[in-house]
């Protein structure tokens, strides 16, 4: 095992640059996930750690060896694909011994790693088989079992779950949170997936246009996101924006929305008298106010939609889409109003030209 430090990292194509030095610490033995949309730089980042890409500026280190310079096979690193990559003429066993027996391991050692791997993935009746005869997932977990034989300093995977249905999704992020708990190699995973994400990294690192936006526990961007683009990506459903004017009067701080409503604001909410801000909350931070409310949002309901567990609300507020999320069921009527009342300890503001959020933390 080993830490990964990326420092500075630059990559150009031609006279485009596409990450624009990043600088991530990723500890010996964690689990670091980096998410963002499609095009933010997450995947060529990934495939620079891993050799795939030249780094056009700066250095990546594997423990204390500089990698920049190094191919692939000596970076004593271990890659999941998207697609697999299996051999499809080969079986199982031999997938997950290829690379073994291109290292001119001895008979014996390929054969107690491929066992070993087999067993921690469940691979045991399987090996004799070959990968059209497959699932999905149990053609994931081979592609697992290939890089956990090579015992790796590090693994990196890159979506590797993108193919698979919602159901097996699940059950294969808790396989491979797992097998990380088990193994305790340090890990890399690009996502797109935000719920990937939060529930599978010890560190979270958000990155739109191959820069990080922020990076940290996955509670921390969810309770405190830097940004305005972080506290959207994080969290399903996503957080509610509602512009407003930030008032300071005699020692009062309230926010006005575009309606006229006032509310208190966040605690510690940083900003001057009239500064244009984004009020933001999220759908599971707002209650359906009693009859001794105090400032609250006038909603008129447009969709109810039960799930059982919850009941999701699709609200408009000032022209502007509002989601609820209530943990009572609730059958309101749409087109009628309903009267919202934030937690105002968990709300947050931004600063509307520049999207930073305005908190003294």
């Amino acid at each position: 095992m080993a830490s990964v430090t990326i420092a500075q990292v630059k990559k150009r194509f031609g006279t485009v640059e596409i990450l624009h030095g990043v600088d991530i610490a990723i500890a010996d033995g964690s689990f670091t996930v980096l998410v963002g949309p499609s095009g933010c730089g997450k995947s060529t980042l990934l495939r620079m750690i891993a050799g795939l890409e030249q780094i056009s500026d700066g250095e990546v280190r594997i423990g204390e060896r500089r990698v920049n310079e190094l191919p692939p096979k000596q970076r004593d690193i271990a890659m999941v694909f998207q697609n697999y990559a299996l051999y499809p003429h080969m079986t199982v066993r031999d997938n997950m011994a290829f690379a073994l027996m291109l290292a001119k391991l001895d008979a014996a050692t390929v054969e107690a790693k491929v066992a070993r791997a087999a067993e921690i993935l469940g691979l045991g009746e399987l090996l004799q088989r070959y990968p059209r005869q497959l699932s999905g997932g149990q053609r994931q977990r081979v592609a697992m079992g290939r890089a956990i034989v090579r015992d790796p300093q590090v693994f990196l995977f890159d979506e590797p779950l993108s193919n698979l249905d919602a159901k097996l999704r699940v059950a294969m992020r808790t396989e491979i949170k797992e097998l990380h708990q088990r193994l305790k190699t340090t890990s890399i995973y690009v996502t797109h997936d935000q719920i990937e994400a939060m529930t599978m990294g010890d560190q979270i690192v958000v990155m739109k246009d191959g820069r990080i936006e922020q990076k940290g526990s996955p509670l921390e961007l969810y309770d405190r996101p830097a940004n305005l683009f972080v506290a959207g990506f994080i969290g399903s459903p996503a957080m509610n924006f509602l512009p407003a004017t930030l008032r300071r009067q005699g020692g009062t701080t309230t926010v006005e929305l575009t309606d006229g409503t006032r509310l208190p604001a966040p605690p510690g909410s940083e900003g001057a008298d009239g500064q244009p801000v984004i009020f933001g909350t999220r759908p599971e931070h707002l209650e359906l106010a009693g009859e001794r409310r105090g400032a609250t949002i006038a909603s008129e309901v447009a969709v109810v939609e039960p799930t059982g567990a919850d009941t999701f609300v699709a609200c408009r507020h000032g022209g502007r889409e509002l989601a609820v999320v209530f943990r009572d069921r609730h059958a309101f009527v749409p087109g009628s109003t309903i009267h919202l009342q934030p937690d105002l300890a968990r709300a947050h503001l931004f600063d509307a030209g520049s999207g930073r959020r305005l908190a003294a933390d």
